[in-house]
């Protein structure tokens, strides 16, 4: 089962990433210490680590569980940001970022519900989730704003390196049907 290539939403596309992208994305979020506080992944120290990384989204849309989305105003084809979902059985989770000149304008719960819809309208997925850090009030927002509710509190569940060595607890989202 595969997700649409291609999500249209008011003011955004999302598409796979392209070569291409790894300049664009490199500056303009994936070196940004800012950007990066709350992902799993420190920040990019060069356009060739960035460049490795979108290889690995492009390559990820051959297989049947993992889909990265770049996020492009409809009206400019410039990544500022990416939506990721995995599916697993009857599960999917998400997870996003987005450059932080766009945080505070809806430019990820634009983004992120297309992708919740059409997970939870596939017959075989029952739940969407995502996993955000306890400090990260945005992305709890985000997650609310699609629907989500907060299950419940993952003790030391999360290496978040930018900001500690030691894991660290995060909230578990999720919508049903």
């Amino acid at each position: 089962m595969k997700p649409p290539e291609v999500l249209y939403t008011e003011r955004l596309i999302l598409r796979p990433p392209r070569i291409s992208d790894a300049a664009p994305i490199f500056h303009a979020y994936a070196q940004d210490t800012e950007v990066t506080r709350y992902v799993i992944w420190e920040p990019h120290r060069n356009v060739q680590e960035t460049e490795r990384f979108v290889v690995d989204c492009v390559r990820a849309w051959e297989g049947d569980v993992k889909f990265p989305w770049v996020i492009t105003w409809r009206e400019a084809d410039e990544p500022v940001g990416m939506v990721e979902m995995r599916i697993n059985g009857f599960k999917a989770d998400v997870g996003y970022v987005v450059a932080r000149p766009f945080w505070g304008r809806g430019v990820v719960t634009e983004a992120l519900r297309p992708v919740v819809e059409w997970a939870l309208g596939q017959e075989s997925i029952y739940r969407v989730w995502a996993l955000c850090d306890v400090e990260n009030v945005g992305s709890a927002r985000v997650l609310e704003k699609v629907g989500m509710q907060r299950e419940g509190l993952l003790r030391r569940y999360s290496l978040h390196p930018n900001i500690d060595a030691e894991p660290r607890d995060c909230y578990c989202y999720a919508v049903v049907k």
